[in-house]
């Protein structure tokens, strides 16, 4: 029995109950009527439940999703989509009289790409796994706190038993069987972007992220909010609706891991890179969710200077934000934690017990606190950014690729990076997006470069 993940009208309904619950819609009501004809929770870390539901209660999900789609939020003001909104709320959104802008190298980029490659493939094998079964793994075999790739050397069958690998990866991104950088939704959606820039350049549209997707990407390549907003173009609704209709995953990570792009070409341009990564967000996602993109972007692109440490980037990314938004209140907390603690285990914990009731673990929130907390805590060092991403849990290695992006980047050049994590990628990654499949991160980061210098 085929049950496609993220798409099931009853596994929805769950994942939608607890969305508005959080973007200040009161749900409690159509919860009981779920609830009252036999409808379940969301799955808790799966896209699917394991059982079909009956006709009925397929229906009664539908309807339910577009009952709870027309509550009022009490929150809409403070936590707008729309980007003049948004900008009207930040007091220290970047002016053009702050833009310092300098194209970063063609070696600076390539080791931006190598670092998102190997922060994603140390995350790779323990997706999905709770806090402390990554934390056991990686002790049974010594590499605690971490130091480099998992392995599966060592590790005791019961340990195993309790805490699997994730499956999809675990051929593919262990110490002992990495040959080159696996597909991974993580470096696709850079590679769309690329493609995007070269078809549209700058001045590309939410429709143009579209029909980009809808050529290139295969669905079976989306999750969450991307299959959804996928789904969505196929039964005819256009951008933003894309969003919001039947989407409960419109403010998880999605959007973040896409924002690298905006960020690496825009140098120097922190409102221009989270501009334009607002306009690719809003194909999939609102409020929060496109926040996260634009705190990526902006980040990164204060870094693609090459003249700022990590600490002055992300308090770049932050003027974007909206001050009052769930997000801002988030890593506001999370840099404070790793100022305040030396163990990073403990600043660890402490996001836990703020988010874990909360949120979902892809949800953008708490992963976007764990980015800036990792990237704090390490000062920008490269291992040191992408192991505690990592260590930290929830969205493993989306959290490893965005923290080994910005701080591989503010290396300056693939040469900084180790040898231990660069080498078994062999400078290529498979995709299926258009003929990227085998190219190598030097080539990407000239095509990267091209755009960055386009006038």
């Amino acid at each position: 029995m085929l049950r496609l993940t993220w798409v099931q009208p009853e596994d929805l309904l769950g994942h939608e109950l607890r969305q508005a619950a959080q973007d200040g819609r009161e749900p409690s009501a159509i919860a009981a009527r779920w609830k009252a004809a036999g409808g379940r929770e969301a799955p808790e870390r799966a896209g699917a439940s394991p059982r079909r539901v009956s006709r009925y209660l397929r229906l009664l999900a539908e309807d339910l999703l577009d009952e709870l789609a027309d509550l009022p939020s009490s929150l809409t003001e403070q936590e707008p989509t729309d980007l003049e909104k948004i900008r009207a709320l930040c007091p220290q959104w970047p002016g053009k009289s702050e833009v310092r802008r300098s194209s970063p190298t063609p070696a600076a980029l390539e080791a931006a790409w190598l670092g998102r490659a190997v922060g994603c493939l140390l995350g790779k094998p323990v997706e999905k796994l709770p806090l402390e079964g990554i934390r056991a793994l990686a002790k049974s075999t010594g590499n605690w706190p971490l130091t480099t790739y998992f392995t599966a050397r060592g590790v005791p069958p019961d340990l195993l038993g309790t805490y699997p690998w994730n499956r999809r990866s675990a051929s593919t991104s262990l110490a002992e069987n990495i040959d080159g950088m696996p597909e991974d939704d993580d470096l696709n959606y850079p590679l769309l972007n690329l493609l995007l820039l070269r078809r549209h350049g700058r001045t590309f549209t939410t429709t143009d992220v579209a029909e980009i997707w809808l050529a290139e990407l295969p669905a079976g390549r989306t999750f969450t909010a991307e299959r959804l907003a996928y789904r969505n173009l196929l039964s005819g609704i256009e951008p933003p609706h894309t969003a919001r209709h039947r989407n409960p995953f419109r403010e998880w990570i999605g959007a973040l891991i896409r924002a690298d792009v905006h960020g690496w070409t825009h140098p120097g341009d922190p409102a221009a890179a989270a501009e334009q990564a607002h306009t690719d967000a809003t194909l999939t996602h609102t409020a929060n969710g496109v926040y996260a993109a634009m705190f990526t972007a902006a980040t990164i692109a204060a870094a693609a200077t090459g003249t700022h440490d990590v600490h002055a980037c992300l308090r770049t990314g932050l003027t974007v934000v909206p001050p009052r938004s769930r997000l801002a209140g988030a890593i506001t907390h999370a840099l404070r934690l790793a100022d305040s603690h030396e163990d990073f285990d403990t600043v660890v914990d402490e996001l836990h017990a703020t988010h874990t009731a909360t949120y979902h673990w892809v949800h953008a929130i708490p992963n976007t606190a764990l980015l800036a907390a990792a990237l704090t805590h390490a000062d920008g060092d490269f291992t040191g950014s992408i192991c505690r991403a990592v260590s930290g849990g929830w969205d493993t290695d989306s959290n490893g690729a965005t923290a080994g992006s910005v701080a591989a980047l503010l290396t300056g050049a693939p040469a900084a990076l180790p040898d231990r994590w660069t080498a078994p990628l062999k400078n290529r990654l498979a995709t299926s997006v258009a003929d990227f499949d085998g190219t190598g991160f030097d080539t990407l980061a000239h095509l990267t470069h091209r755009e960055a210098a386009r006038p």
